[in-house]
């Protein structure tokens, strides 16, 4: 077939190969770059190549053309080829060793072997900082691999000098009980709730505050562009990058304990079958009565015990309670999955590398309750802002594919469960597999699987229903602390509530800004990913020869994912360490097939830790 101009993205193999990510092509298909057309090229180049399609229906992609690069930094060790020095860059984001020039003001001048972070200019790189000899490589690889900023500008990591301005009317909320409840460790609370009793029709009322950051930030301001261009805060074993500087996220912003602090309010009324009959959104003043953690509520509500903190609130605690069950009931009747978070939970000692706690985190009934009511809360305001016809950063789900519901009904059952989902998957039908899951002991490798299976959810101006949640319409509102998409919501809302009226309901600036914001979020999910796996790595280090009872949660065709039971690390057991092979990976039943014997998503295997490489946070299995 004669080759066709296209553009795309690129992204490359440690093997040294890469792939093209064709732009607009529906079915999502990439194509094959050979090492030498990639050589000059760094991941997440956007380029325009001439793909050709075998007769395989294979693409690949030659004669490539640079159209623009995003990456301005790479990491890498310094290498000598021809009397010169050269980086060796990360190679999941080049294939080949790029010529070093260090700036004449940097002395010494860096030795072979040493570890930098270099900035890309050109057909070169520009050595920016050396790393020290403490400093953790595997960590540093990763950030600099999904351009992470560290440390904010040193203009910003300051408190400015406070300015006089007019203030919006604020209801005082002051004397009604609110509490916050996060992890012990939470230093950047946003978001507090309060409850109050039913009434005589049964209907009560809850009330979820979130600290107003839009009232602190303006917009285009240095902090806002920062803000902007990290997109999320970044949570690593050993740290935490926030979005904002700790004198905004954990000071002046947080909602801490008998402090006064600015909010957008979020007031439902709830009836008792668990349906909300009505929204109201305003700014607020609150005054948090008491920093409440999930395990000190997790007690009170399971076995009502009490301490000096959840004492003063245990009434407005039960009304909590109340309307979590209500809105539980709710979430129930139209289907949908309530994600538990089960995963690892892994701190690595900043100073020794050491990893200190590995252990499962398992959802409490705490947990639930802040979950309900804040999900609660961000599918009111889309509601509230779409039926006022305000443009928002809404989060869209979209419903699968038929193919991926097969998918979904084949992995299901090499778990052990069937599913009858018949010509599409509906919310209801979601749903009633999480329910059948529950108590399984499979049950957080059967949802690791099937987050994957279910596709990411994405911003847009064009609000449509989140399909995992089973909600008609959803954003994100209660994080603005930790999320840019939040403060837009918070923005949206404000400019609404001061009389701004507008005039485009899908505008294209907006639009492009969710969209980037999607992609920079997801850049910091692989990088806690992916620090997240060397943490593990390090911890099983120590675990050579080991043996394990665990769940494979994927096939691919370089081998097995298998999901430890307990910790829940997941290993990989490579495909030629299978014996009786050869394998292959059948597409239409998720398996591995051999000639003998076949391996199948959710099958339970027994496997030993075989050899691990910190730096890559790879675990490698083996089948005993």
């Amino acid at each position: 077939m004669a080759p066709v101009i296209r553009t795309g993205t690129i992204s490359v193999n440690p093997r040294g190969f890469g792939f093209l990510a064709l732009d607009n092509d529906r079915d999502g298909r990439s194509a094959f770059i050979a090492p030498p057309d990639l050589n000059p090229l760094l991941a997440g180049d956007q380029v325009r190549a001439e793909v050709t399609e075998a007769a395989d229906g294979r693409l690949t992609a030659t004669k490539l053309e640079l159209l623009s690069r995003s990456r301005t930094t790479v990491f890498g060790t310094i290498v000598r080829h021809k009397g010169g020095q050269f980086l060796k860059v990360d190679r999941e984001v080049s294939n080949t060793d790029w010529r070093l020039v260090v700036p004449e003001t940097q002395l010494p001048r860096p030795a072979d072997g040493a570890w930098v972070v270099a900035a890309v200019q050109g057909d070169h790189v520009v050595c920016e900082r050396v790393l020290e000899a403490a400093s953790d490589l595997a960590f540093e690889q990763v950030l600099a691999r999904y351009q992470i900023r560290l440390d904010h500008p040193a203009a910003l990591a300051t408190r400015p000098e406070a300015h006089p301005t007019a203030e919006s009317p604020r209801r005082d909320l002051r004397a009604i009980p609110t509490v916050t409840i996060d992890a012990a460790s939470t230093r950047d609370i946003d978001d507090a709730i309060g409850a109050t009793p039913a009434d005589a029709e049964g209907a009560m009322r809850i009330l979820i505050s979130i600290a107003d950051v839009s009232s602190a930030v303006a917009e285009g301001s240095p902090l806002d562009e920062e803000a902007r261009t990290r997109a999320t805060s970044v949570y690593l074993p050993d740290r935490v990058l926030p979005m904002f500087p700790a004198w905004l996220s954990e000071d002046e912003m947080s909602l801490v304990a008998g402090k006064d602090r600015r909010c957008l309010t979020v007031e439902l009324r709830i009836d008792p079958e668990g349906e909300i009959t009505s929204i109201d959104v305003y700014r607020s003043l609150i005054r948090s009565a008491a920093r409440l953690t999930y395990d000190q509520v997790a007690a009170f509500l399971d076995r009502g015990e009490v301490d000096e903190r959840t004492e003063p609130v245990k009434q407005m605690l039960s009304w909590c309670r109340t309307a979590s069950s209500r809105l539980s009931v709710a979430r129930a009747r139209r289907g949908g999955v309530e994600f538990e978070s089960d995963e690892t939970h892994l701190v690595v000692d900043a100073n020794t590398r050491r990893v200190t706690v590995v252990e499962p985190l398992r959802n409490t009934s705490a947990h639930a309750l802040i979950e309900r009511f804040m999900v609660a809360a961000n599918e009111a305001v889309a509601r509230w802002l779409q039926a006022r016809g305000v443009p928002a950063p809404y989060r869209v789900h979209d419903e699968p594919e038929p193919d991926s519901v097969r998918q979904l009904e084949t992995i299901a059952r090499n778990f052990g469960f069937e599913t009858g989902f018949g010509k599409r998957l509906t919310p209801l039908a979601l749903g009633a597999l999480q329910r059948q899951i529950a108590d399984a002991p499979s049950a957080p490798a059967i949802l690791s699987v099937l987050a994957g299976a279910l596709g990411q959810a994405r911003y847009t101006v064009h609000a449509a229903p989140h399909f995992g949640l089973g909600a008609p319409l959803y954003l994100h509102f209660t994080s603005p602390i930790r999320r840019y998409a939040d403060l837009l919501v918070h923005r949206a809302v404000g400019r609404y509530l001061d009389g701004e009226r507008p005039s485009d309901p899908f505008p294209a600036e907006l639009e492009q800004l969710s969209v980037a914001i999607g992609l920079r979020a997801r850049r910091a999910e692989k990088a806690e990913r992916d620090c997240k796996r060397i943490a593990a790595a390090r911890y099983m280090m120590s675990r050579i020869g080991e043996t394990f009872e665990g769940n494979i949660t994927g096939v691919r065709p370089f081998g097995l994912q298998v999901q430890l039971i307990g910790s829940l690390i997941v290993g990989t057991i490579p495909i030629d360490g299978l014996a009786d092979g050869p394998y292959r990976v059948s597409e239409a039943t998720r398996e591995m097939v051999g000639p003998n014997r076949s391996y199948a998503m959710g099958m339970p295997v027994t496997v030993r830790v075989a050899r691990v490489d910190e730096m890559l946070g790879r675990i490698e299995l083996e089948v005993k």
